[in-house]
């Protein structure tokens, strides 16, 4: 067989792509956008054990265009639902997915939350989404266009508007400024969005814009024709080149590192690889507040400590440290004191200072070399802090 047929007359355009073996049994559902590119991937360059065997699998590739990359994300989570494709469900289960959340409150918020923490009693819920980076890059772009709450209850009029209500992220609920009807429309229109079907959407915003420009509210109508004009122009950045090659073993990796000189203006820094692929969104650092003095294998637990102490972040599937046996040692004990059981690999250099030696358990989602990238980010990004924090002090901030 041609190899080159398989996606040569594929369009260059964003969409899914359903690799079928000889049987016609779909095998895996992925998303681009740019269908030929990607899909000419799989063939033009070294793969993974996995991706290669779903390689020899495929005898033919259907493909479904959207009009957008999260579209095609969106379509991509409805066909994985639908099917169940071996080759997307395979070392990665139901409870390792995403899924959007609808909460039950009086006025909704949306949240993404993996499967393995659903409890059954959340509201309308939307998924699975494979990756992590992807789905939040999704949301941080249509919640431009359709605001949404982030608290628990309404808050008072007069009061003080919260950061997202500043920046148009939050539709007023914190003071009180939308009514329900309102709200429930934007949520509607993110629930529609979630099922594909974005031509309701705009029809109904169309209705909207001439409904009120008939009875004189023209704030609204400028509003709804806002949303309009948003939706036919959704910028996507963030998604494009994330998903335009072959991402790495499915899972959540932690790469940490420390910066300091002497112990002055102490930086932890704590990065994400989520399937191979570095996960800014879920970057954080810790300015070091309990160790005093040159004492690295302290800092880091301070920062381990303070990391797992936060009920909220997704736990790791993989931890990186930047150092030897001593950091090996003191990370499994901080899991320890918190009932964990993550696997912990240090990269310390060798004899020469040139070698890359790796102590600890491999993580079923990394390899040598996503840890090598693992940990040379987390060495550039608290570096990075720790110039700043060293800026901000020497000009008193």
């Amino acid at each position: 067989m041609d190899r080159a047929n398989l996606y040569k007359n594929l369009p260059e355009t964003a969409g899914v792509y359903i690799m079928k073996n000889a049987a016609g049994d779909i095998l895996y559902v992925g998303k681009a956008v740019n269908l030929r590119r990607r899909v000419s991937s799989y063939f033009l360059r070294p793969h993974d054990s996995r991706i290669e065997s779903l390689v020899h699998e495929i005898a033919s590739i259907d493909h479904k265009n959207t009009d957008t990359a999260i579209e095609a994300l969106i379509l991509e989570s409805q066909l994985i639902k639908r099917y169940m494709p071996p080759y997307n469900i395979k070392e990665k289960d139901d409870k390792s997915f995403l899924y959007v959340v609808f909460t039950k409150d009086a006025f909704p918020r949306v949240l993404l939350v993996r499967g393995k923490d659903l409890s059954g009693d959340e509201g309308e819920l939307y998924g699975p989404f494979v990756s992590a980076s992807s789905a939040r890059a999704a949301l941080a772009v249509i919640r431009k266009i359709f605001p949404w709450s982030d608290h628990a209850e309404e808050g008072k009029k007069g009061g003080k508007p919260c950061f997202n209500c500043q920046i148009g992220l939050c539709p007023a609920v914190c003071i009180g400024g939308i009514t329900k009807a309102d709200y429930a429309k934007n949520i509607r229109n993110l629930k529609l969005f979630f099922k594909g079907e974005k031509k309701k959407i705009i029809r109904s915003l169309e209705a909207d814009m001439k409904m009120y420009a008939k009875t004189l509210q023209f704030e609204k109508a400028e509003a709804a024709k806002r949303k309009l004009f948003a939706l036919e122009h959704i910028q996507e950045t963030a998604l494009i080149g994330k998903e335009d090659y072959v991402s790495g073993p499915a899972g959540r990796i932690e790469g940490y590192d420390i910066s300091n000189i002497s112990g002055t203006n102490a930086v932890g820094a704590m990065v994400v690889f989520t399937d191979g692929v570095p996960d800014k969104a879920e970057y954080r650092t810790f300015n070091i507040r309990t160790v005093k003095g040159p004492d690295d294998v302290g800092m880091m637990r301070e920062v381990l400590t303070r990391r797992f102490e936060n009920k909220v972040w997704p736990l790791p599937d993989g931890i990186l440290v930047d150092g030897g046996l001593g950091q090996v040692h003191m990370a499994r004990e901080v899991l320890h004191e918190f009932n964990l059981k993550i696997p912990v690999v240090g990269i310390a250099k060798g004899a020469d200072r040139k070698n890359n030696v790796f102590i600890g358990t491999m993580p079923k989602c990394g390899t040598k070399e996503i840890m090598i990238r693992v940990r040379d980010e987390a060495h550039r990004f608290s570096r990075a802090r720790h110039i700043r924090r060293r800026a901000n002090d020497f000009l008193g901030r």
